[in-house]
């Protein structure tokens, strides 16, 4: 390991030192075409709390560093210091550190508490989620929400709630998710951005979790949890019935 990059991760509850090993080709790409190896998807919701912040952090910095080895200023390669949290220029002197894109994830409810679903295009059938998209330069969280859910489904929402937060490496984001109400029902979908959208009733959902015809986030996601936070319930006790 004394030819790849080493990053400090910090000490745990007890004082145990924490070091990750990363891996010299992108991990992510890595990490799927092997299935030896499992990728933070894969593992996410068999770790602790502990475990998976390691390696939410772990991954992170990896994608960091495979993504951003040349100066933004001058473009010479930089080197990793500070323990694998900083790259530094060997020609202008410049430090670079480690970014985070923000993005929101929002649950938008219509008057008779319906929960709007959509499908990306790149998604396969049958595989619905919650809204998201990212924060744009000069807005805050809440006007993002407003315009990602006006963009993709042309409806306008008001009552933006915080819900919470979660680091999402993939490579580099935040997801900082919200609940939004509408009153307008009438979808107008941007292709591009939605292959597909409806609203569900609670009974309607759990039905198509049954027979398979809704298929959920991950179980390390915000995104289930924003949804089972509507739904009353787990998905896989819906999906148990």
């Amino acid at each position: 390991d004394r030819d790849t990059l080493a990053v400090a991760l910090g000490r745990g509850p007890d004082g145990r030192a924490y070091v990750a090993v990363l891996p010299a080709s992108e991990p992510e790409v890595a990490g799927e075409a092997d299935d030896s190896w499992l990728t933070l998807r894969r593992a996410g919701g068999l770790l602790d709390q502990l475990g998976a912040g390691l390696f939410t952090t772990a991954l992170a910095l990896a994608n960091w560093h495979a993504r951003h080895g040349r100066c933004s200023i001058c473009g010479s390669r930089t080197a990793p210091v500070e323990a694998g949290w900083v790259r530094r220029c060997p020609h202008d002197g410049s430090e670079h550190y480690p970014r985070t894109d923000p993005a929101v994830i929002m649950s938008v409810v219509d008057p008779d508490d319906r929960l709007l679903l959509g499908r990306s295009p790149h998604w396969p059938e049958g595989r619905f989620s919650v809204l998201a998209g990212f924060v744009e330069p000069g807005e805050s969280f809440e006007q993002a929400v407003a315009r990602e859910v006006s963009e993709e489904v042309g409806v306008l929402v008001d009552e933006v709630t915080y819900l919470g937060n979660q680091p999402w490496p993939f490579p580099s984001s935040v997801m900082i998710g919200f609940a939004a109400r509408t009153t307008q029902v009438e979808l107008t979908l941007d292709p591009q951005e939605m292959a597909e959208a409806h609203w569900m009733t609670r009974d309607e959902y759990r039905a198509g979790l049954r027979d398979q015809r809704i298929h959920t986030p991950t179980g390390i996601s915000i995104a289930k949890r924003i949804i089972e936070l509507w739904l009353g319930e787990t998905v896989e006790a819906a999906a148990r019935g």
